[in-house]
């Protein structure tokens, strides 16, 4: 009973040195993650903020939605990166190269979903950009014809020659339009 009770006392007192061993071990690479983590977040907002400067005098104010769309990507890819920086620091690669491998295979999935929408956001990127595409514009493309009311993102809006206001999505008006009319005066 007695050799029992020393065999539990020498484990207890073995994990307890092991685990004040593995925390003062630990210690440094945790406090450089916090170092890195803190500078991480001022080099982002820094790239973030000249980011959206950019996109702000390149893109007019009534496109401050791809302005908006451009930002976010860009962080969620800084972000991402920082993340997986982070975990390599603390001594944790082997999840950090676990995660960016599992995220790849997950982004391969969603776009592969997603194909139509982000196809509809590229082409209303492209149409918002087009000098010759505006509100106001008479069009014909092959699925609606009629003036031009908003063009968004993924889709865009027409009245028709009923008066009808016709939405479609910018995949299927980018791949053939034609302006048959000027623009009208506002």
């Amino acid at each position: 009973m007695f050799q029992t009770a020393v065999s539990v006392a020498d484990v207890v007192r073995g994990t307890f040195v092991e685990f004040v061993t593995g925390l003062r071990e630990a210690i440094p690479n945790v406090l450089g993650g916090i170092v890195f983590l803190v500078l991480s977040y001022v080099v982002i907002r820094l790239a973030l903020w000249a980011l959206r400067g950019t996109l702000d005098a390149l893109y007019p104010d009534e496109q401050d939605l791809v302005v908006s769309l451009g930002v976010t990507v860009a962080g969620v890819f800084l972000w991402f990166g920082a993340a997986l920086a982070f975990f390599k620091i603390v001594g944790m690669g082997d999840v950090a190269a676990s995660l960016g491998t599992a995220t790849g295979f997950i982004a391969l999935g969603i776009s592969y979903a997603l194909s139509n929408m982000i196809a509809d956001t590229v082409s209303g990127v492209y149409l918002l950009r087009d000098p010759d595409f505006n509100p106001g514009d008479r069009v014909e493309s092959d699925p609606a014809t009629g003036v031009v009311e908003s063009i968004g993102l993924r889709k865009s809006r027409f009245r028709d020659d009923e008066g009808d206001v016709v939405v479609v999505a910018n995949r299927e008006v980018e791949k053939k339009w034609r302006r048959v009319g000027a623009a009208r005066s506002e």
